[in-house]
């Protein structure tokens, strides 16, 4: 059971009062976002078939991305492991002392990485990364050790990698351009300005930070099959047989299981059976990467309210909403301006008259005077677009433990990201729809045990270093 409490929503219901125009409009968005049992069971189906192909073959849908992470965490681990977080405006360095029986000791740094190193050679990038580590181990007083410490580099851009050790740099993202590192393999450049330096490191793992959320949550649970991330994106990594990916041209393992990063995201982008509404498809239409992701944008906290926000515009523009023409509309007009964030307060709206809600639309969108029957119609429709995302989710999950088989003893799966955190409800809702997939488990919550799981790309960078050094060992 998970040992966060995240907020409850305050459910409204089916709208009951409003013109009949308004009332016809509702009864549609609660059969276009209504996820029946028997849709469910569809999409998880066809996610199973999904999963298949792409551990038998290359370019499918859903990449299932051998993660070269071999076998599994006991939690009787120890000793010191790093881990490096590059993937935006901060450098984070991490330092994870694991003392076995699942306890761990964590200290962090972080440095800001300047918009000249984002866009200059990289070999100044990682000239000031090596600085930074140096730094740290310094104020640890770990600089004068005898071996060398194994740190896992979570590099969060696009990498073609080929071993737990060794990747491609394919391309940059997020406003980094710098040069000499497309192509290359960023470990090693890495590794050549440690060793320029005089650092005492050597870097074991390159990590993808949904691998690195099983691993944090398997040192303390070892049970732990799957690692999720549902936040502003959405990924799934989870413990695969060797003998069942059937694409692997890796050679000989030192373990029988191998982690697999999913990137299911990208699921079902063919449209074969997610429930899409018009909605969703103005919402791919217009994003930055329309046809792809299309799952992550069912479920991803980037996307929820612009889904809202594209229902209550439509409503606006059949004079079925903020029909007064006092009313100020500019603001919901533009895109992503009804945040996932405002969805949570007003599902944890309790308030008879929806106060909470009237002050999110007043404060944060210039909507105002808002009349009660609209504060209803948008409650419901921030719930059913919040229910749905959360069933899909549950949905993935249930798929992913039928896929690796469960027995009596049941299996924990970490969680990272905002939605799974601060959502209301978000949780039970995912184990409504995993329950109505596994009705042969009464009580799903003992059986298959969902648990935040913080921080993939610190403590899961450690891990996977742990894991990483290990296996080097063996071979």
């Amino acid at each position: 059971m998970s040992k966060f409490t995240a907020p409850k929503a305050s459910p409204t219901g089916p709208i009951t009062k409003g013109s009949p125009e308004q009332l016809a409009y509702m009864k549609d968005m609660e059969l276009d976002f209504g996820v029946t049992t028997d849709k469910i069971k569809a999409v998880k189906d066809h996610f199973l078939k999904e999963m298949n192909k792409g551990l038998n073959h290359e370019g499918q849908t859903l990449p299932m991305i051998p993660s070269y992470v071999e076998g599994r965490l006991t939690g009787e681990e120890e000793g010191h492991y790093l881990a490096l977080d590059l993937g935006g405006t901060n450098l984070r360095v991490v330092l994870v002392t694991l003392e076995g029986n699942g306890k761990f000791k964590t200290v962090s740094t972080k440095a800001r990485v300047s918009e000249d190193l984002k866009t200059g050679p990289m070999r100044d990038l990682c000239d000031y990364i090596a600085d930074c580590v140096d730094t740290f181990l310094t104020e640890q007083n770990l600089d004068n050790i005898e071996h060398e410490l194994p740190l896992g580099f979570t590099f969060s851009f696009p990498v073609l990698q080929t071993k737990v050790n060794r990747g491609t740099l394919q391309q940059w993202t997020k406003g980094f351009s710098c040069t000499g590192a497309v192509n290359k393999d960023p470990v090693l450049l890495l590794q050549d300005a440690l060793l320029r330096k005089h650092v005492p490191v050597k870097v074991t793992a390159l990590v993808n930070d949904t691998v690195g959320t099983l691993l944090s949550n398997a040192y303390q649970k070892p049970a732990t099959i799957a690692g999720l991330i549902l936040g502003t994106g959405s990924n799934g990594a989870y413990i695969e047989k060797m003998d069942k990916i059937g694409k692997w041209k890796g050679g000989a393992t030192t373990s029988d299981e191998m982690i697999i990063n999913m990137e299911f995201g990208a699921f079902d982008c063919e449209r074969v059976v997610l429930p899409l509404t018009r909605f969703d498809n103005k919402l791919d239409r217009k994003s930055i990467n329309p046809h792809k992701q299309i799952f992550e944008k069912l479920i991803s906290g980037m996307y929820l309210g612009d889904i809202v926000r594209n229902i209550v515009t439509d409503m606006m523009d059949r004079n079925l909403l903020f029909n007064d023409t006092q009313q100020h509309t500019e603001i919901i007009s533009a895109h992503y301006a009804f945040e996932t964030a405002f969805m949570s307060h007003i599902e944890a709206d309790d308030t008879a008259d929806l106060q909470i809600t009237r002050e999110v639309l007043d404060t944060n969108l210039n909507l105002v005077n808002v009349k009660d029957e609209e504060l209803r119609i948008i409650k419901r429709l921030v719930e059913l677009v919040g229910t749905r995302a959360a069933r899909l989710a549950g949905t993935a999950i249930a798929a992913i433990v039928e896929h690796t088989g469960i027995d009596a003893d049941g299996v924990d799966i970490g969680i990272d990201g905002s939605l799974y955190e601060f959502y209301p409800s978000f949780e039970d809702r995912m184990y409504d729809a995993i329950g109505e997939l596994m009705p042969q488990f009464p009580d799903i919550r003992k059986v298959v045990r969902l648990g935040l799981a913080r921080d993939g790309s610190g403590v899961g960078a450690a891990l996977t270093a742990c894991v990483a050094h290990r296996t080097l060992n063996h071979q």
